[in-house]
């Protein structure tokens, strides 16, 4: 370990409630490991802008409870060739860095991982996402707060959905993943998610209409994931129209709200245990994985495995929403 003297830190892709505290974490587990430490600023396109200052202590100072990151993000195409990797590489090395922490989700662990086999340099991702849909951990950064402001939006719909008696389809974030939906219907009490695990499998909306989702209520709500699978809340929303016009059809978009705000207990300190194992990975000479969480217990996943496997949802939960909406 003589050789990593230096580590850099940043946050990439979708912010994510929780990075700033994994900031504070890597960034104090480092400096008392003995380490220095260099914030990047904008993902890697800071890396190609040069967009990197010492961190110290202070700079993470009253970060925890804050939403967003400290650090920006932005996309960068230029990363995506093997020149902007190149530029990228140059710099580090101008600052002296010996080792990238990588928080984001997966086209950031994926830039992590082609970037650490091109240039030998030690890698380390930490999952912040608020899809949840990373393999390898039960639980990314993000996850917890965006679902809490899902069951926080809905049960306020919820009021005028029973007001006037309509049906409301409430889109979520989850383009591959209905984590957020299906997980959120059963904190809601809401009466289905339509989600992309399952729609090339059956027509979960006319399911929803033939078994009579409407029978002893004044009012329906149904989460959909904003997947071009599912068809997102507008498309289910003009089909209902068309197809049982008797309906009184709403359609609620939550959109970017999902990603704000300041991050729960859970979100805290799940986001605070990964940026410490990330030094203790490093320490541990460990390279290209992301930390995870199993069981509460910190593991290592190798990025091949993060990246490329599909994340399962569990089914037994769709079963427990539809006996729970009758």
């Amino acid at each position: 370990m003589a050789e990593i003297k230096c580590i850099g830190i940043l946050t990439s892709g979708g912010d994510a409630p929780g990075m700033n505290a994994a900031i504070r974490a890597v960034t104090r587990a480092a400096i008392y490991n003995g380490f220095s430490v260099k914030g990047i600023y904008r993902g890697y396109k800071g890396l190609l802008t040069n967009e990197i200052v010492d961190f110290k202590t202070q700079n993470v100072s009253n970060i925890i409870q804050a939403g967003g990151t400290i650090l920006k993000t932005a996309r960068c195409k230029e990363f995506q060739t093997p020149e902007g990797r190149q530029q990228a590489y140059a710099n580090l090395k101008s600052h002296g860095i010996d080792a990238l922490v990588v928080i984001g989700g997966d086209g950031s662990l994926t830039g992590a991982r082609i970037f650490a086999n091109e240039f030998n340099i030690p890698c380390i991702g930490l999952p912040g996402t608020i899809d949840n849909d990373l393999f390898g951990t039960d639980r990314t950064i993000g996850y917890d707060t965006a679902l809490n402001t899902i069951m926080e939006c809905v049960d306020k719909i919820r009021d005028t959905a029973t007001s006037h008696e309509r049906l409301f389809f409430i889109e979520v974030m989850g383009r591959d993943a209905g984590f957020l939906a299906l997980n959120g219907a059963i904190a809601t009490g809401s009466e289905a998610a339509i989600i992309p695990e399952i729609s090339t499998e059956v027509d979960q909306l006319g399911q929803l209409i033939q078994n009579g989702f409407r029978k002893s209520k004044n009012s329906s709500i149904v989460l959909v994931a904003e997947s071009p699978v599912t068809g997102g809340a507008m498309g289910l929303a003009e089909r209902m129209r068309r197809e049982f016009p008797e309906y009184d059809v709403r359609v609620s978009i939550l959109g970017h709200l999902q990603r704000g705000g300041s991050p729960t207990a859970a979100d805290r300190i799940l986001a605070s245990r990964m940026g410490a194992a990330a030094i203790d990975a490093l320490m541990e000479d460990q390279r290209n994985v992301m930390i995870g969480i199993k069981n509460d217990q910190i593991v290592y996943v190798p990025f091949s495995k993060a990246i490329k496997n599909d994340k399962p949802i569990d089914r037994t939960l769709l079963e427990t929403l539809r006996i729970l909406s009758i």
